[in-house]
């Protein structure tokens, strides 16, 4: 069984922003495999989440609901209560280091500066976690990154991301298949 954290903020206001892409990648990947979200029946922290099965390989993908800097608490509770170690976990988010639209596969390394995936790895105890990074760009010069993330992506950045986002649904599912290295194969080279 997989765990596919995607981080995001719960709430409408947040529906729609950069910070949102991991929950927005769930959304997709919940479209594709035919589930829908619940709440999560696991104590410890909010979250949302939806079984899954798809070619003999079980999954839950899961929307921790506790704002993104404490997502940990929901995967490590997810993690106890579905009996999955890290090297089960997947997790989704954007990267402000990417150009808007690319994605990158890791099966390790450390958060880059994000606080969601800091806080995962903190409650897990390991950087040997898989994640897919989407790429959100940088912000100008004089827009501050905490805004930035929290803002809509422009009208000329929509088809970019709804690739990437099918990309990266798509790529979760081959990592459950196949493995982080033909994920990597196949999906770091896009651009």
């Amino acid at each position: 069984m997989y765990i596919v954290a995607g981080l995001g903020n719960p709430g409408s206001r947040y529906e729609t922003t950069r910070h949102n892409v991991g929950f927005m990648t769930l959304d997709r990947l919940a479209r594709e495999l035919g589930v829908a979200f619940r709440r999560a029946p696991m104590r410890g922290a909010p979250a949302m989440a939806a079984r899954a099965r798809r070619d003999g390989i079980d999954a839950v993908l899961l929307k921790p609901h506790t704002y993104m800097n404490l997502s940990g608490l929901a995967v490590r509770a997810a993690a106890s209560y579905y009996g999955v170690g890290p090297e089960s976990i997947i997790v989704v988010y954007d990267d402000l280091d990417l150009e808007v639209g690319r994605i990158r596969i890791r099966a390790r390394g450390s958060s880059g500066g994000h606080r969601g995936m800091r806080s995962v790895i903190d409650e897990m105890g390991t950087e040997e976690i898989v994640r897919v990074r989407i790429g959100i760009g940088r912000p100008p010069p004089w827009e501050d990154s905490a805004d930035y993330v929290l803002s809509s992506f422009v009208p000329e950045e929509l088809p970019l991301m709804s690739d990437a986002i099918t990309n990266a649904a798509k790529a979760i599912l081959c990592i459950m298949a196949e493995g982080v290295e033909a994920a990597q194969t196949e999906f770091n080279r896009i651009s």
